[in-house]
């Protein structure tokens, strides 16, 4: 079943349709939530609408205590092994199914998995990256669940932000060789779905680009492997730097030169082929700006880690050093703050450089700014409330904290980290009771986290 956008709205739910968005609109998420279901029921291919019921469960469940949540979760098993049942043989009827529990319990990772295992059947990707989406929210460091997410955004037309989240995944896991090998078949995919297919469909292009692409992306495939013996880089320098000779221009053979090189820990080499496409009229990209300042920070590492540990100057030469660093990557920042000044990422990135930095007035203007960036926001409002903590505005800390709360509505890794600031910030106000009702909500679901388990049980001695 080919999913379906608005523009194929059948004209008899084209009513039932408004009706919900205008319900919607008012915040009436009851009765929205009972009008998209009703147009779903006819036409589950609607993926927008279907977004939209999404957004309305979610918004209709933000004030829901978290015992609620938990009744909720527990009720719902029976109504999603029935879902489970009807799976094989009826997956409009599973996917129906899980929508029943979503309309109550929006975040319930069991819906939500019945809802992808439907939606495949189904035919339907975005449907499913949709719930794969929550999914990992609702556990961010599940590495097969990235994997999964990334591979379906890719489906669904959208490889760079399947990329995007395995990176930083990576980052935070860099031994991880499933990671690693999931990153590879993606760039080798993207390199695909940006090559000569599309220009093919409308008679502008050829299938020798095609091919030439194809090529192109086995070669990057091999280029992008995490960990390389010193001769398949050799080999593959080689064969890229041949390349180039003839194909000047390809710019894109300068940059996987230029990672490569970074493998290599040849950085000065890596820098030059950088500033090769800085001069070029790709040089105004924010993303090469950001490399060439990495490799730096990298070389610089590097050189920390030929240090002698039992050196008589180890502490002095490695307090240069870390110095250098920390400086360069300052300034560079703040030259893409100077030269993007509306890029909000850029604009979290020098927060936190300044927040480490120990640079606080200056690290709150950025997070300021940067909460406005909805991808990083209760990120950055988590750095702005320690911001003022470190400052000792305890009132505008906490009240910070407070409203990151709300805007999460499942207990992922970041809320505990939320509530535990908020716990700590209460107790610099002098409201012990309070800050111990945040503690106890943590302890609810974690009782491991960090010192809650401690704090906790030892206020507890202390009443007996």
């Amino acid at each position: 079943m080919a999913e379906k956008s608005l523009s194929e709205l059948p004209r008899e739910l084209r009513g039932l349709y408004t009706k919900g968005h205008d319900a919607f609109q008012r915040d009436n998420f009851d009765y929205a939530i009972e009008l998209y279901s009703q147009v779903l029921a006819r036409e589950p291919a609607l993926h927008e609408v279907r977004k939209e019921l999404r957004a309305a469960q979610l918004k209709n469940a933000g004030g829901r205590g978290f015992m609620k949540k938990m009744w909720n979760s527990a009720s719902s098993q029976p109504i999603i092994g029935k879902g489970r049942l009807a799976l094989a043989n009826h997956p409009a009827e599973a996917l129906a199914i899980a929508e029943q529990v979503l309309n109550t319990d929006p975040s319930n990772s069991g819906a939500h998995r019945l809802v992808v295992d439907a939606a495949r059947a189904m035919q339907m990707p975005h449907t499913a990256a949709m719930s794969l989406e929550i999914l990992f929210r609702n556990s961010p460091k599940d590495v097969g669940l990235a994997i999964e997410l990334a591979n379906a955004l890719a489906e669904t037309g959208e490889p760079r932000r399947g990329e995007t989240i395995l990176a930083e995944l990576y980052r935070a896991n860099p031994t991880n060789n499933d990671l690693a090998q999931a990153l590879k078949d993606l760039s080798a995919r993207k390199t695909l779905d940006e090559g000569g297919y599309d220009s093919l469909a409308d008679g502008t292009g050829s299938y020798r680009d095609i091919l030439k692409n194809e090529s192109e992306a086995k070669s990057l495939e091999q280029q992008n492997r995490m960990e390389k013996s010193e001769d398949v880089l050799e080999r593959q320098i080689k064969e890229l730097e041949a390349r180039l000779k003839l194909e000047t221009k390809n710019l894109k053979l300068v940059r996987s030169l230029a990672e490569l090189y970074t493998q290599k820990k040849q950085f000065d080499r890596a820098l030059d082929y950088y500033e090769r496409i800085k001069s070029s009229d790709l040089g105004n990209d924010p993303t090469l700006d950001k490399a060439i300042a990495e490799t730096v920070s990298r070389k610089i590492e590097h050189e920390i880690s030929q240090l002698d540990p039992n050196a008589p100057d180890y502490p002095e030469k490695l307090g240069v050093l870390q110095a250098e660093k920390q400086t360069y990557q300052l300034a560079q920042c703040q030259k893409r703050v100077e030269r993007f000044p509306t890029d909000l990422q850029i604009r979290f990135e020098m927060g936190q450089l300044y927040f480490q930095a120990g640079k606080i007035t200056e690290a709150i203007a950025e997070f300021q700014k940067a909460q406005n960036n909805p991808h990083r926001r209760v990120t950055a409002m988590n750095f702005l409330a320690q911001c003022y903590a470190r400052k000792k505005m305890f009132d505008l800390a906490a009240r910070t904290l407070q409203n990151a709360i709300k805007e999460k509505p499942v207990f992922d890794e970041e809320k505990k980290e939320l509530v535990y600031n908020l716990a700590g910030v209460l107790e610099s106000l002098g409201k012990k009771d309070e800050a111990f009702e945040q503690l106890k909500l943590v302890f609810e679901v974690d009782s491991s986290y960090r010192d809650v388990g401690a704090r906790v049980e030892k206020y507890y001695g202390g009443q007996a």
